[in-house]
């Protein structure tokens, strides 16, 4: 992502997302581009929500505004959450993870939201307070500098945020910072299948609609297996083309990304 300074890259997603959490109805990784989409209803966001691995029951378990449609899989699906364990989303958005990974996780356990932008906390603690859920706290950070201590998490969830990320090695160094021996990644984000043309990189629609910041797969990797993470596996999955064509019709971007299932373990 050197088309754009890191800062400028940062500058535009925060203020995106500042814009996609005051929206009233706001959907979809895409949905900078998909305009009926962010006037549409309650039913678009559970189809969006059902095309990336969540069940009717997850949608339904939390309070409207948390399912902001802006993920692109399930990372709780590959987390596996236990009792008792203390979790960290990365991006947390409206809370939506959060919330889930609460429910999971029961009393005992504990679940911290991260998020840079202010709206979207406000949105979470609000969707949170309307829950009245009590073991679910965000905290303002970047996911480059996580607001967390060193060995403090069990399990790290990410659902298409890290993507954004100009910093990719900062955010999961971070991760393996504050991860506890034995603890794992769960992550789902938009991969590279190929390099990206200069010209849809510079489209900042595609930036904040999780595309043109997305890492190739045998990069990623590598990345993490140099930072020290063990059992690395990343699975693409080959439904997600339809998924993301739909996010930018016509724009050919499916042809470059596609969905990934991301884990590792920190031994």
């Amino acid at each position: 992502m050197d088309i754009l300074k890191k800062d400028e890259v940062k500058r535009i997603v925060r203020e995106r997302y500042g814009e996609i959490a005051a929206a009233a109805t706001p959907c979809g990784c895409g949905s900078v581009s998909q305009a009926s989409c962010c006037g549409g209803a309650s039913a678009i966001l559970e189809t969006l929500g059902r095309q990336v691995g969540y069940s009717k029951e997850d949608l339904e378990s939390v309070v409207d505004g948390a399912n902001m449609g802006l993920g692109c899989g399930n990372p709780l699906a590959i987390g596996l959450l236990k009792p008792g364990e203390t979790v960290l989303d990365l991006g947390s958005g409206g809370g939506f993870d959060c919330f889930l990974a609460a429910k999971a996780v029961g009393a005992e356990g504990r679940v911290i939201g991260v998020d840079m932008t202010p709206e979207m906390l406000s949105k979470a603690r609000a969707n949170a307070g309307r829950m009245g859920l009590t073991n679910v706290e965000f905290r303002l950070g970047e996911i480059e500098h996580l607001p967390a201590a060193d060995a403090s998490v069990d399990v790290i969830l990410s659902n298409c945020v890290i993507n954004l990320s100009p910093e990719k090695r900062d955010v999961f160094r971070e991760a393996f910072r504050v991860l506890k021996p034995g603890g794992r990644l769960a992550i789902s984000d938009v991969v590279a299948l190929a390099d990206m043309p200069e010209d849809m990189q510079r489209q900042a629609a595609l930036l904040t609609g999780c595309v043109a910041g997305a890492e190739r797969v045998d990069r990623l990797e590598k990345m993490l297996r140099e930072i020290g993470f063990s059992d690395v596996r990343v699975d693409v999955l080959p439904q997600s083309r339809e998924v993301i064509a739909g996010w930018f019709p016509g724009s050919g971007a499916e042809n470059y990304v596609a969905s990934a299932s991301i884990q590792a373990v920190k031994l």
